[in-house]
């Protein structure tokens, strides 16, 4: 019984031996795992470069579609690594699923990081908006040497759309969810910056740096992992997060098709997913910062 009860579990957080910082390391790397994204990939991929991400390391997740080729388009030599990625792992002595998604970051940290002040972990569907400046460098300035920085979702939703309408994300998916720190579920969540030569453990949504549950809000406020969920922490005076979780009703059932990055999380998926849509659906605001911020960038009219 308890093998079989072990065997559900997973192992979604892992330790790190944080590597050396290289003379001269500095700017901002992001590290993705990414499967069948030509769609949006291009958008966001430019979006982040105009920003000011130096480094894209993608993992991919056996892809069939032109995911990497449009990577290759969009994005110098030496501002892209693309990882195959489509390895499923257990422990062989209780079969607990390892996170993939959690592997793909550690490997991130642990050999590309030495080249990086700041390594941000998101997905295709999230958007890193600096606010401070139309730079993510200057955003994070003011912050000095803090190791990591942790930012709330902003969820959008349908934006009233059924289908995927022409012109990209940023344009059309502009109604995200009133209170980015509500109690309604699967709306408050984090996703971290980290400084990666101070990376010590990591999970998807929470990292530890030099060994301690302390983190950081862009205001550079300091707080524990579990006192960041009060609404004090909030902030987005140098950054702001933005998840587009559904985009169009056609996108969110192709969403689901996918199903998680954990297979043991198959079954629950689609009513996980239901019940954060409409916590997202049920009261919204305009919010035009991301918009407004790719149309200064000259990425869209």
């Amino acid at each position: 019984m308890l093998r079989k009860l072990l065997s559900r579990a997973k192992i979604s957080k892992l330790g790190l031996r944080t590597p050396q910082p290289a003379p001269g390391r500095h700017g901002v790397a992001i590290a993705a795992i990414v499967r069948n994204e030509a769609r949006y990939i291009e958008e966001w991929a430019r979006f982040h470069h105009a920003v000011g991400v130096r480094h894209f390391v993608i993992y991919d997740d056996a892809s069939t579609d032109a995911t990497r080729d449009i990577l290759r388009d969009v994005l110098a030599p030496e501002a892209l690594t693309i990882i195959p990625w489509a390895q499923r792992l257990s422990d062989i002595r209780l079969g607990r699923e390892i996170h993939n998604q959690v592997l793909a970051y550690a490997h991130a940290a642990g050999n590309f990081g030495s080249e990086f002040r700041w390594m941000a972990f998101v997905d295709v569907d999230e958007f890193l908006v600096p606010t401070a400046s139309d730079s993510l460098v200057q955003s994070l300035e003011p912050l000095g040497d803090i190791p990591n920085v942790s930012l709330p979702w902003h969820m959008f939703g349908f934006s009233g759309h059924e289908t995927a309408p022409d012109g990209g994300v940023l344009a059309n998916y502009l109604m995200r969810v009133r209170d980015p720190m509500s109690d309604a579920p699967g709306i408050r969540a984090f996703k971290m910056l980290v400084d990666p030569c101070r990376l010590t453990a990591l999970r998807v949504h929470s990292m530890e740096s030099d060994a301690s549950s302390e983190t950081w809000n862009d205001a550079g406020v300091k707080a524990t992992l579990e006192a960041r969920e009060k609404q004090g922490f909030y902030s987005t005076q140098a950054l702001q997060l933005n998840h587009y979780y559904t985009r169009s009703k056609a996108d969110l059932e192709a969403k689901i098709a996918r199903g998680p990055n954990l297979v043991a999380k198959t079954d629950q998926y689609r009513r996980k997913v239901m019940r954060t849509v409409n916590s997202i659906e049920a009261e919204t605001v305009e919010d035009l910062r991301a918009r407004d911020l790719a149309r200064r960038l000259g990425l869209i009219d």
